[in-house]
């Protein structure tokens, strides 16, 4: 008897590959893809940044739905019916946590005042004249301006003084240095500590007080994940306490919504201007791929007394990151 045929676990061209060997690595992939992004959702469901590299994948949370759509194909393949539903289970998941985070609402009373904010993160000041020439043509009456190093704030002194003759600054070099451009006239505060410059200011917005505070804690690089936690923290508690003095806490958070250091700042009462306007999701870094690939770090963070409209994000040449310009108005009594 011819042995090599009788034998089903031999193929016909003779070697020794088993039924069911596709089914396995099919499964075996669907698992291995499953078991990493359920990592990451698990960390969200537990309202923790968790450990590298949780805290940089959580960055880009939505684009889980890729890996995990591609084990949910392994899983039809390979015919592997609890592996379908664990994979349905964290597209639900995701599904859920993509929806946006925060208050929102109308604010209460009559508005009282209006005013323009820009961010923009200028990479080691390389972006600096392309943000001059962004204030000349958009006119926003307060601009936080993040890695503004000393040449970038000589020449926003220089070219600025007359439309925005009001500032609030740290001066430093690199990534350290930052600076709060006003129409509007100042009074200093204490800011915020950190790596990188953090300065805040009181702004006399047409007879009302107005908290300025620019965010700019250190990046959540592999080492320096706790830093980058402690300086959030930092805002957070710089949020908290501005009490009921109307205030926008703006600039490169290095964080989205799916952060829960992040959240916690939201937590204190404020609100992203951004998704005041439908626009929570729209990256703003790198901006090499954005809009179509990447996540929404730079925020303009508002409290209750403000409404949003007009938000849109602005590709400046030299810079990785996107502007964030949005029109506020101030509600009072």
């Amino acid at each position: 008897m011819d042995t090599a045929t009788a034998d089903p676990a031999v193929t016909g061209d003779g070697s020794g590959r088993r039924p069911g060997g596709g089914r396995r690595f099919g499964a075996w992939c669907a698992a291995l893809l499953f078991a990493g992004v359920s990592t990451v959702v698990g960390c969200r469901t537990a309202d923790t940044d968790g450990i590298t590299p949780v805290p940089q994948l959580l960055a880009f949370l939505p684009w889980l739905l890729v890996p995990t759509a591609a084990g949910l194909l392994f899983t039809l393949l390979a015919r592997w019916w609890t592996g379908a539903v664990w994979g349905v289970v964290l597209l639900g998941l995701l599904a859920w946590f993509i929806e946006p985070y925060g208050k929102t609402g109308d604010p209460a009373g009559r508005p009282v005042a209006e005013l323009r904010v820009l961010t923009s993160n200028v990479e080691f000041g390389q972006a600096t004249g392309a943000l001059i020439e962004t204030v000349r043509r958009e006119e926003p009456d307060v601009v936080f301006v993040q890695e503004c190093e000393y040449r970038c704030d000589a020449a926003l002194k220089r070219a600025l003084a007359d439309s925005h003759p009001h500032r609030q600054a740290v001066e430093g070099g690199g990534s350290e240095g930052s600076v709060i451009l006003s129409r509007f006239p100042l009074e200093a505060t204490d800011g915020v500590p950190g790596t990188m410059g953090m300065p805040g200011a009181v702004a006399d917005v047409d007879g009302h007080s107005v908290r300025l505070q620019l965010a700019h804690p250190m990046p959540p690089l592999p080492e320096q994940v706790r830093l980058w936690q402690r300086e959030l923290g930092g805002l957070r508690a710089a949020a908290a306490a501005a009490g009921d003095v109307p205030t926008v806490l703006a600039g490169d958070f290095n964080a989205s919504q799916d952060h829960a250091a992040f959240r916690r700042i939201l937590d204190t009462g404020l609100r992203d201007a951004a998704r005041l306007d439908g626009a929570d999701r729209t990256p703003t870094w790198p901006s090499r791929t954005a809009p179509a690939f990447g996540t929404q770090i730079d925020h303009v963070l508002v409290s209750e007394e403000f409404a949003a409209a007009g938000a849109r994000f602005l590709a400046l040449p030299d810079t990785d990151h996107h502007a964030v310009l949005v029109d506020l108005t101030l509600y009072g009594t």
